[in-house]
């Protein structure tokens, strides 16, 4: 039988490169769609519906109707054929068609027959994932019934442009007043100053040298003028002007260490026990529960971990380890992603750090689809992190990231 070979969309980078910039929680979005899979099902008669979203690895069932919300392997999905479209697609049995007979999803328990999907589409033209109604039966959607579902589609689109904009709105505010902090930091020095040279002057009284109290006053002059500089900078602050050379980090959702072990076991221990691989994640201990921005942290790290298990055969392990250092002023976020899988050649590791690494097959044959690790090296760049990688062929491999949070 000739081998079916993963599609892959011709815009693939720009489309996963968005769906990271939505930053979003595939594990908590059932409640922002549950009603419209609900009437994606009635409308088309079918006994399941699911929005998938899907990015480098993994297709992601966020919300899903007759069935629980899950997750499955980007090239074990029909899904991904239907983000290859620009209309929709529609199977009438899948037990007839070559890609999909040895799927555990139609010779299985499940037995599927039956299904259409329409593309997420953005504006941008990009197809995050799809909106699918599937069945057990054989069965044919009037046009009718297509046009209904394709505007549910639609609005499935329009409520993750409302979530990221409510996002960035709350990123904003936060921006805002982490500013007023450092204001505040900032000008109590100065003022702080200006107070303890008054109070010289005072206690000396009579005491007090002309020449002393002239130069006092000179420096009292020198720190008002900082503290009136200081001011018109923050007046005259563009707060609506982004820096473009920066990603904004969007503050819509803080993690912590224990948030953010949390988030991972949750979204990548299935794939770990599928692939019979060890998963784990342990934090720094004392820095559990410090605050710091979601900053496309489970795109960055999901990737990665999505990678590991894909190159870890089965007995091995995947281990993750979080910490966090402050210092006055920063936070940077220390993140080790290790593995012991089949290793990476010192050319690959290159590849990778220039952002040009193309796919491979996992120990398992997994199929790739090339843009994953290229994904993490562009936003850990975005964000001003930094990537560092051991490795050597057949011993594993050891992701080190270092992120300004």
């Amino acid at each position: 039988m000739k081998e079916n070979f993963p599609p892959i969309p011709e815009n693939e980078f720009e489309r996963v490169l968005q769906l990271s910039d939505y930053d979003l929680d595939y594990m908590d979005l059932d409640q922002q769609f549950k009603d419209l899979t609900k009437l994606a099902a009635r409308v088309a008669g079918t006994d399941i519906s699911l929005v998938n979203l899907i990015d480098s690895f993994t297709q992601w069932s966020v919300s899903a109707y007759g069935v629980p919300v899950g997750q499955t392997p980007r090239e074990e999905s029909i899904c991904q054929y239907t983000i290859m479209k620009t209309d929709h697609l529609e199977i009438t049995d899948l037990s007839k068609d070559d890609r999909f007979l040895d799927k555990f999803f139609v010779n299985g328990d499940a037995g599927l027959k039956y299904y259409f999907g329409v593309p997420l589409t953005t504006t941008e033209g990009n197809n995050l994932g799809a909106l699918c109604v599937v069945d057990t039966e054989i069965k044919s959607l009037s046009q009718e019934k297509i046009e209904l579902l394709k505007i549910i589609a639609d609005e499935i689109v329009n409520r993750l442009k409302i979530l990221k904009a409510v996002h960035d709105l709350k990123g904003r505010m936060l921006e805002i007043k982490e500013n007023q902090k450092k204001v505040a930091h900032d000008i109590r020095g100065p003022i702080g100053g200006i107070i303890g040279l008054a109070k010289v002057i005072q206690d000396q009284g009579n005491q007090n040298q002309l020449d002393e109290v002239l130069e006092f006053i000179n420096l009292i002059q020198k720190s008002g003028s900082s503290v009136l500089e200081l001011a018109d900078e923050i007046l005259s602050q563009d707060y609506g002007k982004a820096d473009k050379e920066i990603i904004a980090i969007n503050h819509a959702v803080e993690f912590s260490l224990e948030t953010l072990k949390e988030k991972l076991l949750d979204m990548y221990s299935v794939q770990a026990v599928q692939k019979n691989v060890k998963f784990t994640v342990s934090n720094k201990d004392g820095k559990d529960h410090v605050p710091f921005p979601k900053n496309k942290l489970l795109q960055i790290v999901g990737n990665l971990v999505s990678n590991a298990i894909k190159f870890t055969p089965e007995n091995g392990f995947v281990d993750v380890k979080l910490d966090l250092k402050e210092t006055d002023q920063n936070k940077d976020l220390f993140i080790t992603v290790e593995d012991s899988g089949v290793g990476i050649s010192t050319q690959k590791i290159n590849e990778i750090l220039q952002g040009t690494a193309n796919s491979t097959l996992g120990t398992d044959g997994e199929k790739g689809f090339g843009f994953g690790l290229t994904l993490v090296k562009h936003l850990i760049d975005k964000i001003k992190g930094k990537l560092t990688i051991e490795s050597n062929n057949e011993k594993g491999t050891k992701f080190i990231i270092i992120l300004p949070v």
